[in-house]
């Protein structure tokens, strides 16, 4: 991507973070700066002033009441991102590393930090030139902000473990020394201020919500072709129907499906005559499932952007805007990701019905009693069992969703000696959404190559033509089955298909709902 994005920390959009998610360049808005330099002074300040303040001249966590003298604190800080380095599990994907560390740099932007310009730099730096820290994914529980993995971040800017420079993982100072940067020496509260946010669970959930946004758009694709080659009605995606409850994305969804079926000769040919009096809940209830859907991840766009706008550190650092008065550092616990926890929880749940539909759609499919189609899509059954297996493993994965959704907001261990008595598990909340999302395009692309397969049943007679276009797109690297053959290489390259978002452009110009349209 060529455009840059420009962080005006406070106001950055959600289509910002989607494009900066999807390898978009960036700066900081330059506007930010005094901002940045006046707390920075404050702390200085407060540092001359001698009076204990937490972060800047004590020890952490529990250990807040111990003074440290002023010839160590640079040492402080340095302590503490080694000490709070203790991350485990697979690296974190880059692309999610790059956000996180964007996160990080607006919300220092906003000059509440109290970090120098040069540091805040460094970080805006490294992502220019694709110096990209290790981060295990795993050891946060989301209070006090997300301290291991925001360490192994910070770790990387005072050269210590490791980074990738353009792709290639080496020791951090080697990937700094490699892109024309040098470490930075923390000085006071820098340390804390790096480590202290929810960049890392915030950073997960939008990446999360932008790969579910994007799944959300191709379930009402392969809906819509289900329904199709089911031979099923269009008439529950009547607009009278959707406006006598305002539900605002049940009247949108049902919308689209009633456009991704206009023009079909398939549904033509059976608007009238047919026995069938109403449709399985699976093709009726596809409005009222998948607007409940959209609706909520609306509601987690929104939690989501007032996160990423906001300031997760602790202490915060005010500065008189007169001038006239020293600057204030005001300790609380906005570094509590409980917000993120309920997003991510919420998301969650909307990942696991769009794909309990889906697989209700395949098993109907599959059905010769419900679709009215060959047994298991196959056009000699028995001898063939078509599409029998990927139905199993359609249910397989969206039992294992259904697991994975269980709450993680609503468990709580306490950390630091109890000091830290109440913590938000929204890292954990919202990493496990990756896996989450993977398992349902990999049901949506079983319902793309089922759905598809049923239509080439109706011969001689056309899909929509936005349908029509999603068939040519899969049918491009995925042929009808016939008799049975290897079937893994054309479910994963259906898959490709949904994640690169072929499938969504297939059925341009028609408009898909948007978690940005709030």
């Amino acid at each position: 991507m060529t455009d840059t994005v420009i962080l005006t920390p406070g106001a950055v959009p959600l289509a910002s973070w989607r494009a900066i998610a999807r390898g978009a360049a960036l700066r900081l808005d330059e506007a930010a700066v005094p901002a940045i330099r006046a707390a920075a002074d404050a702390v200085a300040a407060i540092v001359a002033r001698g009076a204990p303040v937490y972060g800047i001249n004590t020890g952490f966590g529990k250990l807040a009441s111990v003074r440290i003298a002023d010839a160590d604190l640079a040492t402080l800080q340095r302590n503490l991102v080694m000490s709070h380095a203790a991350g485990v599990g697979d690296p974190l994907d880059p692309a999610i590393v790059r956000l996180m560390m964007a996160l990080k740099l607006a919300n220092l932007g906003r000059g509440a930090s109290g970090v120098r310009l040069d540091t805040a730099r460094l970080l805006e730096a490294m992502l220019a030139r694709d110096v990209l820290p290790v981060i295990p994914a795993q050891g946060s529980v989301g209070a006090s902000g997300d301290l291991a993995p925001l360490a192994h971040m910070t770790a990387a800017m005072i050269g210590i473990g490791e980074a990738t420079h353009a792709g290639v993982r080496m020791p951090a100072t080697e990937a700094l020394a490699r892109a024309g940067l040098a470490p930075v020496e923390l000085g006071p509260k820098e340390g804390l201020a790096l480590l202290n946010g929810t960049q890392f669970s915030t950073a997960n959930a939008l990446f999360a919500l932008f790969s579910t946004e994007r799944l959300l758009r191709v379930g009402l694709i392969t809906g819509a072709l289900t329904t199709d080659a089911a031979m099923g009605s269009d008439g529950p995606f009547d607009p009278r129907i959707h406006g006598l409850r305002r539900h605002r994305g049940q009247i949108e969804t049902a919308a689209v499906l009633r456009e991704l079926m206009a023009g079909s000769a398939v549904r033509a040919s059976h608007v009238e005559g047919d026995d069938r009096i109403q449709d399985p809940y699976c093709l009726r209830c596809q409005p009222q499932v998948m607007g409940a859907a959209l609706d909520i991840l609306r509601n987690v766009a929104r939690t989501l952007t007032d996160e990423a706008d906001g300031v997760t550190d602790n202490p915060l650092i005010f500065v008189d805007p007169t001038g006239a008065g020293p600057g204030e550092a005001i300790s609380g616990g906005n570094f509590h990701a409980e917000p993120v926890a309920f997003a991510a929880d919420i998301t969650a749940l909307a990942i696991c019905e769009i794909g309990s539909l889906a697989e209700r759609r395949i098993s109907l499919l599959v059905d010769p009693v419900l679709s009215r189609l060959p047994a298991f899509l196959t056009p000699r059954p028995g001898l063939n069992s078509g599409f029998m297996i990927p139905q199993v493993t359609a249910a397989a994965l969206v039992s294992e969703n259904k697991q994975m959704a269980h709450p993680a907001s609503v468990d709580s261990i306490p950390t630091s000696a109890n000091q830290e008595d109440h913590v938000s598990m929204a890292a954990h909340g919202a990493h496990r959404l990756h896996r989450m999302a993977r398992n349902l395009a990999h049901v949506l692309a079983i319902e793309l190559v089922a759905a598809a397969q049923g239509l080439d049943f109706h011969s001689g007679l056309a899909s929509s033509p936005p349908l029509e276009r999603v068939r040519a797109t899969l049918r491009a690297r995925v042929p009808t089955l016939g008799d049975d053959r290897f079937l893994a290489p054309d479910l994963a390259a259906a898959a490709e298909l949904i994640l690169s978002g072929a499938i969504e452009a297939a059925v341009a110009p028609l408009a898909l709902p948007s978690v940005t349209e709030v």
